[in-house]
């Protein structure tokens, strides 16, 4: 086994914010190889319980291996945080005190050309977490109409060129490989001022598309917060705008109550406020973190607190 160990992000503000004590639950919705599992098993210690949870199969024997000292007070689960209470529930939890998501992928997966999430070498055009799903990115790429594709890389990519990469794409057909993909993107992008490499916003757009990662952590939030504990801490740690958008709009609507109109008499729309926000801003790295680990740079951190 590849003795590499992803750096995970945050983890101090990760810690603090989710206020770990010994003898509590916490879970670990997007485990990965459990980088920042192990601080908090240290930290919840004696008594206390981690549950890891993640939708990539690969990453279940590293963390394993890495929190195997810990013996019973860790519990690896393979599945979607979508499916967290019952994954819970299988692993003897009925609440948590505490629950990150860390919506980053991990190093490994990104340098992985196999996996298909980078341009930065040649491989399958995957992008799947779970390799079990049927749906590729080979088959967005190569069986999406036209109009659909394009779409798909504006709303997901944020992508302003979207209509001329997704006809490029199109003409190109069959594309094989990311590489192949990140020139056509290239091409169709044309030179410009940019900061970022112009297949950047397409291959996250696909990435997201193919793992449903939006609607995904809608419903995980949504699990995460009928589970947590009076007081509970809800943690999240986001790496683009889609996603803080979708977190923060959450966190403002558990935090509210009745929205019926003023005048009427009686509630009726059966809304209860399940969380409070302890973070009115989003919470950055350290220029510290950032220079030891660029790829933390865009990362933003929420708190939410079960009420």
């Amino acid at each position: 086994m590849n003795e590499y160990i992803h750096k995970p992000v945050m983890t101090a503000e990760a810690l603090e914010s989710l206020m770990v004590r010994p003898g509590c639950v916490y879970i670990d919705a997007t485990m990965g190889e459990g980088g920042h599992c192990g601080p908090i098993l240290e930290l919840c210690q004696p008594g206390g319980r981690v549950l890891g949870i993640d939708a990539d199969p690969s990453v279940a024997p590293i963390a394993a291996k890495r929190l195997s000292g810990f013996g019973p007070a860790f519990q690896a689960r393979i599945g979607n945080y979508t499916e967290m209470q019952t994954l819970a529930a299988e692993a003897g939890l009925n609440e948590a005190h505490g629950i990150l998501f860390d919506l980053g992928f991990s190093s490994r997966q990104i340098d992985d050309p196999a996996r298909g999430f980078s341009f930065q070498a040649d491989g399958p055009l995957d992008m799947r977490f779970d390799s079990a799903q049927p749906l590729t990115a080979e088959e967005i790429v190569n069986f999406w109409p036209e109009a659909d594709l394009a779409q798909t890389i504006r709303e997901l990519g944020e992508e302003p060129r979207a209509r001329r990469i997704a006809a490029a794409i199109v003409y190109a057909r069959p594309v094989s490989s990311t590489g192949a993909l990140a020139t056509i993107i290239s091409k169709a992008s044309g030179r410009g001022r940019r900061k970022l490499h112009p297949a950047t916003r397409t291959f996250q757009a696909l990435r997201i598309r193919v793992n449903r990662e939006l609607e995904n952590l809608q419903k995980g939030l949504q699990g995460a917060v009928s589970l947590l504990a009076a007081g509970g801490r809800l943690v999240v740690i986001t790496y683009h705008s889609l996603e803080a958008a979708l977190v923060k709009s959450f966190f403002h609507r558990e935090g509210g109550g009745c929205i019926c109109p003023l005048e009427q008499p009686e509630c009726t729309c059966g809304r209860v406020r399940r969380m409070k926000r302890v973070t009115r801003k989003a919470i950055a790295p350290s220029s510290e973190e950032i220079c030891d680990n660029p790829r933390a740079r865009s990362a933003r951190l929420r708190v939410g607190e079960r009420v």
